[in-house]
């Protein structure tokens, strides 16, 4: 699916601190990546960095080890804890991953992984340097001159970095990026600066604010969808991917900047017509329907494989018309789950930018989708590991 079509669709583990495999997070690290493994239609699996707790090789032998029993293909960054030695020796012999900075596409979208912890003196230094940052632009550019969209995948908000944090930002921002994914905060949260879309997970190794669990994410057509998934909530799993939410949803790239702008929402490739979900599970689903604004269930089509349905809608309302869409799946094994989105639109455009490149576009509480919006972690409002 990887090479041919146009959904993005990727699992995210937050960072796991792992120390000793007895501790309650490796057990949890173990069973999330089992449980992902029986989930069809995912992409790939990425961790945010923050990996091993102290940096030392018995804790990367920790992570290499779920890796090793992961049959789907895993990108794995660095944070600040990774560090701890001094170096990024231990990350690199032990999880046997790609240098970074590196770049893959994967159904259709560009995927940018960086490093922001190598350049820099260890914790919380973030830091590009300037060798990295000419690639980071060089990629953009070449991106956006294919017209291609952009995934990036860091551990922090480009703000937390030390130097040439405005530059990334502003990069991040007038061009390609349509999402970018981070570790770091060790809570659930999403920013959206009018252009691009900020996604943090909660920690699974230092959990404050809620059960532990994953983010799924996906980019369709240019258009983004989130949702945390909790390690306790069984299959299946519902993601509407088209439209997008009003609070995610983004000015086209090739309109002016959005401080200020009033362009349509990037989704709007959509044109209203249609309302496409994936069904992540490892049961087959038996039916997937949809309810706009609260009436009556319809039938939605298999696409592309079992996991994606469409509904076109020929007439009015249109999906772009309707305040309130919900999509609701049932498998073989009599499980269910259910999504809604408030689309997009002309009575909700996208947001305008606070601070472009940090948690000043926050969106806050969005409880169905895993947001707690209390800012529980280290880095703000939470105990000092």
């Amino acid at each position: 699916m990887s090479a041919r079509d146009d959904l993005l669709v990727f699992a995210h583990i937050g960072d796991l601190h792992l120390t000793d495999p007895q501790a309650g997070n490796a057990r949890d690290y173990r069973a999330l990546i089992a449980q992902l493994d029986e989930a069809d239609g995912l992409d790939f699996v990425f961790l945010p960095g923050d990996n091993a707790d102290n940096g030392r090789p018995e804790q990367y032998a920790l992570v290499r080890a779920g890796l090793d029993g992961l049959r789907l293909p895993a990108h794995v960054i660095t944070g600040d804890h990774d560090m701890e030695g001094g170096s990024l020796d231990a990350f690199y012999a032990g999880l046997g991953v790609p240098r970074l900075p590196y770049a893959v596409t994967v159904s259709g979208t560009r995927c940018l992984f960086l490093d922001l912890c190598g350049s820099g003196s260890g914790g919380p230094d973030f830091r590009l340097g300037s060798e990295q940052l000419s690639w980071l632009e060089r990629e953009l550019a070449g991106a956006e001159a294919e017209g291609r969209d952009c995934a990036l995948f860091m551990h922090s908000y480009p703000a937390d970095l030390k130097a040439e944090g405005a530059r990334v930002a502003e990069l991040v921002h007038r061009g390609p990026v349509r999402l970018v994914e981070m570790g770091h905060t060790h809570y659930n949260e999403l920013a959206n600066d009018g252009r691009t879309v900020y996604a943090a997970c909660r920690s699974t190794g230092q959990i404050e604010e809620g059960p532990v669990g994953y983010a799924i994410a996906a980019l369709d057509r240019g258009g983004v969808a989130w949702r945390f998934k909790e390690l306790d909530r069984p299959w299946p799993f519902v993601l509407i991917t088209a439209p997008a939410d009003r609070r995610l949803g983004l000015h086209d790239h090739g309109r002016p900047p959005c401080h200020g702008a009033e362009g349509p929402p990037k989704n709007a490739r959509a044109d209203g017509t249609e309302i496409r979900a994936i069904v992540l599970g490892s049961a087959a689903i038996t039916r997937c329907e949809y309810s706009l604004d609260g009436g009556p269930w319809q039938p939605m089509q298999a696409g592309d494989g079992d996991r994606r349905y469409r509904a076109r809608l020929d007439g009015p309302p249109s999906a772009s018309s309707a305040r309130r869409i919900a999509v609701r799946a049932l498998d073989a094994e009599g499980g269910t789950d259910e999504d809604a989105v408030e689309p997009a639109g002309p009575h909700a455009p996208p947001p305008v930018s606070k601070g472009i490149g940090s948690d000043a576009d926050a969106v806050g509480a969005w409880p169905e989708k895993g947001l707690i919006g209390t800012q529980l972690g280290p880095n703000r409002n939470g105990r000092q590991w």
